[in-house]
């Protein structure tokens, strides 16, 4: 299914400080947002951006990110997303286990690359 892609609408209760995905980098897909409501914060690379409602943030393949509800409001955003993205994002949240090494395996079953220190040179 080269070439197709799926849109999904999320949110997230902005009450949890911590990301929403866990810092990755895809190796041969690309990933968009759209914010619908409230606030995002994404760290693309060595940058950082915020969006709100009406902006779009668009990761390439090979771009280190994560992102997170900056706060304690309620947003609402849309992603799109290739079909291996939406296995690996459902695996994920069905997986007991999500120590590092487990996550690390995960990502690279799904051709991406799991990368936690991303999260913690936020600082």
């Amino acid at each position: 299914m080269e070439g197709s892609f799926l849109v999904a609408e999320w949110s997230d209760p902005g009450s949890t400080p911590g990301y929403i995905a866990p810092p990755h980098r895809h190796l041969r897909d690309d990933e968009i947002w759209y914010v619908l409501e409230g606030t995002l914060r994404f760290r693309l690379g060595d940058d950082e951006v915020e969006a709100e409602a009406g902006a779009a943030v668009v990761g390439p393949a090979g771009m280190p990110h994560t992102f997170w509800n900056p706060s304690r409001s309620p947003a609402r955003y849309l992603v799109v997303m290739s079909p291996g993205t939406v296995r690996l994002i459902e695996e994920v949240h069905s997986m007991p286990d999500r120590s590092g090494e487990r996550l690390r395996e995960l990502f690279e079953r799904h051709g991406c690359e799991y990368l936690p220190d991303l999260w913690a040179e936020r600082g």
